[in-house]
């Protein structure tokens, strides 16, 4: 079994628990997903799955090379219409790795309801901030004729030594539009026939966004 899956976010909503309580969840079409290459310890030097998801006819011809066995045939097994998996991710697996094979379809029954999985995604780009929005400043004094610093970041360093602005600076600049990962997120339903997962709380990234949802890695005793 892999350990990870991908998906695409498709919204929030709410819904009633065993004792009748609103929980507020995240909605995430879960695959299904395509094994489309199985690395090897003999072949690569480790282990591990690559996993494809979503069909696209627009795909560049390396793509679709790389994905030829898996291109869909119409009748007569000829191919009218050539569509590959748009999105290719590398996950751990916990089985043998000779038990996969390229085709095979991996679906959100690897998780299940209560199971505690971590969420990354690309975070919503806000475009360019300020110091107070993108580093949580609290700004320069409003008083002592202080009439234009108020949102300002202050020092950035020091003058003749060194000389020069350090690195990691915290100043303003772009943001968002990082990936980020939520850790420990509680799995609340799954519905393996409508490849849906149902996530407690919010996660990453905006509507219609890729994610990958992969069981929890640091869950405490």
């Amino acid at each position: 079994m892999v350990e990870a899956i991908l998906g695409k976010k498709v919204g929030m909503t709410q819904i009633f628990d065993e004792k009748g309580r609103i929980v507020p969840v995240t909605v995430i079409q879960a695959g299904p997903c395509k094994v489309t290459q199985v690395r090897t310890q003999e072949k690569d030097g480790y282990e591990a799955v690559q996993l494809g998801f979503e069909e696209s006819s627009r795909l560049k011809k390396p793509q679709k090379g790389h994905q030829k066995s898996l291109l869909r045939s119409e009748e007569n097994g000829k191919y009218t219409k050539e569509f590959g998996l748009k999105h290719l991710r590398e996950v751990n697996a916990t089985k043998a790795i000779t038990e996969f094979n390229v085709g095979d379809v991996i679906g959100p029954d690897i998780f299940t309801a209560g199971e505690k999985v971590d969420v990354m995604g690309t975070s919503k780009g806000k475009g360019f901030a300020g110091v107070m929005k993108r580093h949580n400043f609290r700004g320069g004094p409003k008083t002592h004729g202080q009439s234009d610093r108020r949102r300002a970041p202050g020092s950035i360093g020091a003058g003749t030594t060194p000389g020069r602005v350090v690195k990691g600076m915290r100043m303003a600049g772009h943001m968002g539009q990082e990936r980020v990962t939520t850790l420990n997120l509680t799995v609340v339903r799954v519905d393996a026939e409508k490849n849906l997962v149902l996530i407690k709380g919010a996660i990453p990234g905006a509507v219609g966004g890729l994610v990958m949802i992969r069981k929890a890695i640091k869950t405490g005793k």
